[in-house]
């Protein structure tokens, strides 16, 4: 079965606003009933601890049922975090200079060690503080690896991120009020499973 997750993930907060505005994101979930204000043991992430589905949970995604899972809530992240969808590879990364499209895996999901070469190490390196730079093989140009974009979304690089566990869909509407309250701030969902 497994489970699922979506993660809102902030691409401009800075170390400095992270957990500024991750706070204020969950005083406003807490104040409007989406999450409830008690941290409970209710998600997959790292200590465990989120916050459950409030009262007025179903005006956040586009089907009303809840679901009936121990982990079933919101955990925000603050902190240079690589993001990813879970199961499965991203099956191109994008140069965010030349935009030249990086296939990484062939036709059978295999992964093309040649197209992954470059980008060996590089997550670690940003996580840890670094640039975690990526020369392009077609342009040959570096950039930061958290410049890069993945298809369907499958890594983001970001110092805030908001994941939901075995929610419904979230609408586009939430989504884009997520957006406003972050200054306007560039987000990506990624939408994934365990």
């Amino acid at each position: 079965m497994g489970d699922y997750f979506q993660t809102i993930v902030d691409l401009d907060a800075t170390e400095q606003d992270a957990a500024p505005l991750g706070a204020a994101l969950l005083d406003w979930l807490i104040a409007d009933g989406i999450v409830d204000a008690e941290r409970t043991d209710c998600v997959l992430d790292a200590d465990g601890y989120g916050n459950a589905p409030g009262p007025r949970y179903a005006e956040a995604v586009d089907d009303p049922e809840p679901v009936d899972l121990w982990s079933n809530g919101l955990h925000i992240t603050t902190g240079r975090t690589v993001f990813d969808s879970g199961q499965g590879e991203a099956g191109a990364a994008t140069c965010p200079l030349c935009a030249t499209e990086i296939r990484l895996v062939d036709d059978t999901w295999c992964p093309i060690d040649s197209a992954w070469a470059p980008l060996a190490g590089r997550f670690g390196d940003w996580e840890k503080g670094g640039e975690g730079a990526v020369e392009c093989p077609s342009c040959h140009r570096s950039s930061g690896i958290d410049r890069w974009s993945w298809e369907d979304d499958y890594y983001a690089c970001g110092r805030l991120g908001l994941t939901f566990w075995n929610w419904a869909e979230l609408t586009h509407g939430f989504e884009q009020e997520v957006r406003r309250r972050l200054g306007g701030h560039r987000t990506v969902t990624l939408r994934g499973k365990l």
